[in-house]
């Protein structure tokens, strides 16, 4: 069953590298194409900061934090082997670090383009949705198991 996760994540590793790859060739950097009007849009932004684009420019950070990163995610994944939720959760980190430092390495910038039009939130891509996702499993996670010890 452990495996599942595994492929899940090498799977939704390639479909994040495949949408940045077909974004990034056919809508032009800023353009913006309403998929939902009103709702979300696609474009193609180049991001070398955070979200919001907080800390643009600093990449030698960014290599930084994320190395660290993932050797605490695989050390987690490592010894939270035999607990399938929170293995899904670092599995779903993994993937979005992965995902968007492979960008950075490779452009030294992340490619995001899913726009949310109904208010003010950061332009993502797939492996944002991947980091977002891991860290709620992991908080459900958490908070299941301090009710049952609790």
């Amino acid at each position: 069953m452990r495996w599942i996760s595994y492929i899940v994540g090498i799977l939704l590793l390639g479909l994040d590298q495949v949408v940045k790859y077909l974004v990034s060739s056919k809508i032009s950097v800023g353009e913006v194409k309403e998929v939902v009007p009103g709702v979300i849009s696609l474009t193609n932004l180049r991001n070398d900061g955070a979200a919001w684009s907080i800390l643009s420019g600093n990449q030698v950070f960014f290599y930084l934090i994320t190395v660290v990163a993932l050797i605490v995610l695989f050390y987690l994944l490592y010894t939270q082997r035999q607990h399938s939720i929170y293995q899904w959760g670092l599995i779903l980190m993994i993937t979005g670090t992965l995902g968007n430092f492979i960008d950075r390495i490779r452009l030294k910038y992340v490619v995001d383009m899913f726009q949310v039009d109904f208010f003010n939130f950061p332009i993502f891509n797939v492996a944002d949705v991947c980091l977002t996702v891991g860290v709620l499993v992991l908080f459900v996670a958490i908070i299941r198991d301090e009710r049952i010890e609790g």
